[in-house]
């Protein structure tokens, strides 16, 4: 055993040992890895569908059981970490996971695959294991630094997921892809066994009771509530946008195969490399003023895409380029300063704290998918531009509710 998994804890949870870049690396990379397994089917939904034999509207299903599942494994698993040490968890939901994705990827029909993606979802919670796992690690001077690297990792696999299975799909077929990204949690398994520290638990409570602490937690804390909503509008403004994304550029005027919806995601990446900036802007000016300049810039990019209609279609998708980087750059800055708000709450729970925000990101997301959906089919791509610009508008008027600032 090396010396970083004997530590001692020194603290609430948190090993003695130093967060060393090498750490720090490892956590942003295992995030990443991680939580793109939600992602990966999304820009394959346009041959995916046809290879299996089932309609758009059936296969769009399959990123919709993802994210319930990823939200229910938040509500009912990511509290875990608060009373078991923080690294079996996360190499047991890594091997879970890697058996779940070569299922996917071996699936014969449509009702395995739809198994597959809610066990998918479930298990890839490893990923907000990873998280509070960081935050613990971390000095409190430079917590929202260290959340917001991590969670470059974390957004890095997210959007950079939709690149990668694009292209995978197109030349390899989109099997293929589930059994790469099974063989990427199994080296994260192996690099959270040899890498990472031990966690003592901060709490004895129950399963019950520690499931029951979640709605405590939610009631005692305003600051956690309006995080949670916030985030969550700013989610179904998000997955509305990516999950129609393919079918968008699939049909008229663009006729665009899997692979070049997926290099929309470079764009959002972007953005997302702006996440540790957002992390120190929180910890020297506050994340209340993060949250509310990262609502604004979501709202506004997708606001901007409402010009589309009176422009040519090569400048349109340079504009859908323009608004992904903005709208990926807000959200994400939103995320990290609402992480930091809510790991600052009550040390002792971060693991409950952080299930309750991403059960609200998640069930955002799964909702965005679905209104999205609906959206494209009944108003086209003006549809799904209003959804998303509503639903920022809606988390910037949540930060700017007078007593925000104030809620506790």
């Amino acid at each position: 055993m090396s010396s970083i998994q004997a530590a001692h804890a020194a603290g609430p949870g948190r090993p003695a040992s130093a967060l060393s870049p090498a750490l720090i690396f490892l956590l942003a990379a295992s995030a990443g890895l991680s939580v793109a397994s939600l992602y990966y089917s999304q820009p394959m939904l346009g041959v995916l569908g046809p290879a299996i034999g089932v309609s758009d509207r059936m296969v769009g299903l399959v990123p919709t059981l993802t994210q319930l599942g990823y939200a229910f494994g938040l509500l009912l698993l990511a509290p875990l970490g608060d009373r078991y040490d923080r690294r079996s968890i996360i190499m047991l939901k890594a091997a879970i996971l890697c058996a779940a994705l070569l299922l996917a990827g071996a699936a014969p029909s449509i009702g395995v695959l739809l198994a597959a993606s809610l066990a998918i979802g479930l298990s890839a919670t490893l990923a907000q294991d990873i998280v509070p796992a960081a935050a613990t690690l971390a000095p409190e001077a430079s917590r929202g630094k260290v959340v917001g690297t991590v969670m470059t990792g974390l957004l890095m696999g997210i959007l950079l997921s939709r690149v990668v299975s694009g292209f995978v799909a197109e030349h390899f077929g989109w099997r293929s892809m589930f059994v790469a990204a099974a063989v990427a949690i199994a080296l994260v398994g192996v690099a959270a066994w040899r890498g990472l520290p031990r966690f003592k638990p901060t709490t004895a409570l129950g399963y019950s009771a520690l499931m029951a602490s979640l709605g405590a937690l939610f009631v005692r804390h305003g600051a956690l509530r309006r995080a949670a909503l916030a985030q969550g509008l700013l989610s179904v403004a998000f997955s509305a946008f990516w999950s129609t994304l393919a079918v968008m550029l699939h049909g008229e005027p663009f006729h665009l195969g899997s692979a070049a919806a997926g290099a929309f995601g470079l764009a959002g990446a972007a953005g997302a490399l702006a996440a540790p900036l957002a992390g120190r802007l929180a910890d020297r000016r506050g994340p209340e003023l993060v949250t509310r300049l990262g609502a604004a810039v979501t709202m506004l990019s997708f606001a901007a895409m409402a010009l589309s209609p009176w422009i040519a279609p090569h400048a349109r998708l340079w504009l859908i380029v323009a608004s992904a980087i903005g709208f990926d750059l807000g959200i994400q800055a939103t995320l990290i300063a609402h992480q930091t708000i809510v790991f600052g709450i009550e040390p002792a729970a971060r693991s409950r704290l952080n299930a309750v925000l991403f059960v609200g990101v998640f069930v955002g997301m799964a909702a965005g998918s679905a209104l999205g959906s609906l959206a494209l089919a009944g108003y086209g791509w003006m549809g799904v531009t209003a959804l998303a610009t509503a639903a920022a508008a809606g988390a910037l008027a949540v930060r700017l509710w007078p007593g925000a600032a104030s809620a506790r």
